[in-house]
């Protein structure tokens, strides 16, 4: 049976927690890494409700998009949900792990699925991340510049967008003087020595950064590696929150509304008035998205997608496009479908359950 760490290891390749926001707080919340699973129970949130349903059906690790440590604890004494729940997976030995902000980042991710039951094309980030990317400039004699190239590609240096291999290369000369106690490979000791270098310059994602770094070192013949690492204000067009994308036909207002809300299994949304005009760009944000206003706007969005706008924030809407709030926990439903494919993929070994509780707290009359 695999061990907690794997799986957590395997959900961070497809959402790194570097991609989660500041205040977030996600990744293995409860729990010892090195245990054995025997079973996963995928959740939207996690309650004492779903601990419960974990227990009964065996699963010892309950992998939830919302964390339920959210704000720092200062005790636990079961007088909150919170702390009952946290206390009820401690008992039954039942690890809890969130993967939040940083799916919500990924193209892959929870609005990636959003664009899948809409039938999106043509779909990009609609907000960018920023501070998500390094580059790498390091010498190397020229001989030995392709091993090293080749080694920091495929620890995954070198991607931008839809391009791999990439690379900033030019060529000058290297000089070093090996003092006593050295061990040049190339050169002796005492000797100033000049060497023909390529200089190798690499962006990619930060988290990869030891990563790239160990495939630079090992591929490297010199004894001291010569380089520098530089954290990038560019935007990383990968990763962000939202996505915006295009309809395979244009649709008018009522009708997309009729059609957003069989596709994503509505009972109500909340929308602005509808536009003289049809429908065929589509910006989406799962749970909370007032925020992208501005980006969906910018995006010439005809329609913007999330949950939980506050009444005076439909007004922003300007006649610009149309906002269709369709709920946080109606917006981020299918996102246990979605994890519990990516974890099939690759662990057949144990129960992959999804649950049967509905937790959202908010209900319609």
């Amino acid at each position: 049976m695999p061990q907690i760490k794997e799986i957590c290891s395997y959900l961070e390749q497809w959402a790194p927690p570097a991609y989660s926001e500041s205040y977030d707080n996600v990744g293995l919340l409860v729990g010892d890494r090195d245990d054995e699973v025997d079973g996963v129970l995928v959740s939207l949130d996690c309650t004492e409700a779903i601990i419960d349903e974990a227990i009964e059906q065996g699963c010892n690790l309950v992998v939830s998009h919302h964390p339920i440590v959210f704000k720092g604890l200062k005790s636990l004494s079961g007088k909150s949900y919170v702390e009952r729940t946290i206390l009820k997976a401690i008992k039954n030995n039942i690890a809890l792990y969130a993967i939040h902000t940083n799916l919500d980042s990924v193209l892959t991710g929870v609005n990636g699925r959003i664009a899948d039951r809409l039938g999106l094309t043509n779909r990009k980030i609609l907000s960018p991340k920023k501070g998500a990317l390094n580059k790498l400039t390091v010498f190397v004699p020229k001989g030995d510049a392709e091993k090293v190239r080749t080694a920091m590609f495929k620890a995954g240096g070198g991607v931008i967008g839809n391009y791999s291999s990439c690379s900033f290369n030019t060529e000058g000369i290297g000089t070093f003087h090996p003092e006593d106690g050295a061990k040049p490979v190339i050169g002796s000791v005492g000797k100033t020595q000049e060497e023909e270098e390529s200089r190798i310059e690499m962006m990619f994602p930060a988290q990869l950064s030891s990563k790239i770094l160990a495939a630079m070192t090992q591929s490297h013949p010199y004894e001291e590696v010569a380089y520098y690492l530089h954290s990038l204000e560019n935007e990383n067009q990968n990763v962000g929150s939202g996505i915006v994308g295009e309809l395979p036909e244009g649709k008018q207002g009522f009708d997309f509304l009729s059609f957003l809300k069989d596709s994503m299994q509505l009972k109500v949304i909340r929308h602005t008035q509808i536009l003289n005009r049809e429908i065929k760009k589509v910006a989406i944000c799962g749970g909370s998205g007032s925020f992208l206003l501005a980006d969906a706007k910018r995006s010439r969005a005809d329609v913007f997608i999330t949950g939980d706008f506050k009444y005076h924030e439909f007004f922003d809407a300007d006649g610009e496009l149309m906002i269709a709030d369709i709920g946080h926990y109606e917006s981020e439903r299918f996102t246990i479908d979605l994890i519990a494919d990516y974890l099939r993929q690759n662990f057949s070994t144990f129960a992959i359950r999804l649950t049967q509780k509905n937790t959202n707290p908010i209900h319609y009359f």
